[in-house]
């Protein structure tokens, strides 16, 4: 058993032990009580509150929807549904790029309202001032660098980041830039498995890949598509480890068929 399964409280630096004990990470999204009680029964060592709710949870296109109060109501959810691992929570679009003090309210706010552990950021080198401010006031940050989605209509497209040269050098100064900051971690989504190895090995922050193979120093996916309760989204990098779409839709149907034939609720089920 992992000397990290038994602690009572996984904290950012617990992230950095891991790395530096070459014990991967584990991380899961989860946006509501239910979920974080299971997510982190399950041992996961951190739990993100990502600003995928407004895909998983509402339904729209994009992340950019999202508000900060609405993140903040998940992440209330999330933190009372969870008592060992680390909560980290995105910051919607639009609420830290425009400036750093506008950038240290919304963090301010998703801590002390939200009750989150620590805040996530997406962007290297031109945030870099928001960054600063954030961590200056004691508040921890995860950065995020490769696919950025809440720049998805910068992209115009959710393929693979950094496959050239230039943006891969960007991409690895920006990650040793986000170190020098301060940052306690970064997530590298949707690059080639080789310069995620190349970022983890450059950097003693822990790397947490979503779509980076298998050489950064941990691992993150969204919850729903995890246990297959969304049926139309299949990335390559996606591992189905539950087929809940076609358990659930099964299980209602039952439902639906037992009360129409007066099956349910039986003489056991009345009072």
């Amino acid at each position: 058993m992992s000397v990290h399964s038994e602690i009572k409280k996984v904290t950012t630096e617990t992230l950095r032990k891991m790395k530096f004990d070459k014990e991967k990470i584990t991380m899961l999204t989860a946006y509501d009580f239910t979920t974080a009680k299971m997510v982190d029964a399950g041992g996961i060592d951190a739990v993100l509150i990502g600003d995928s709710a407004a895909n998983v949870m509402a339904g729209f296109e994009t992340t950019l929807p999202i508000t900060l109060d609405q993140m903040i109501y998940h992440a209330q959810s999330v933190v009372r549904g969870t008592d060992r691992a680390l909560v980290v929570a995105d910051l919607p679009f639009g609420t830290y790029q425009s400036n750093p003090e506008k950038a240290l309210e919304s963090a301010v706010r998703m801590m002390k309202e939200g009750g989150a552990h620590a805040v996530k950021i997406e962007g290297g080198k031109e945030i870099s001032k928001s960054i600063k401010k954030i961590i200056n006031a004691g508040i921890p940050v995860m950065g995020h660098l490769g696919l950025t989605p809440q720049s998805i209509y910068k992209f115009g497209t959710y393929k693979v980041r950094a496959k050239e040269d230039a943006e891969a050098e960007k991409l690895i100064s920006d990650a040793k830039l986000l170190e020098e900051l301060g940052c306690f971690s970064v997530v590298l989504e949707k690059i080639p498995a080789d310069l995620a190895k190349k970022v983890s090995e450059s950097i003693s922050i822990p790397t947490i890949g979503i779509g980076a193979g298998p050489h950064c120093d941990g691992q993150v996916l969204v919850y729903h598509d995890m246990v297959g309760m969304n049926k139309g989204f299949s990335p390559k990098f996606l591992r189905r480890y539950l087929d809940l779409y076609t358990e659930i839709t099964g299980a209602v149907a039952q439902y639906v068929k037992d009360v129409k034939s007066v099956d349910f609720p039986n003489e056991n089920e009345s009072y």
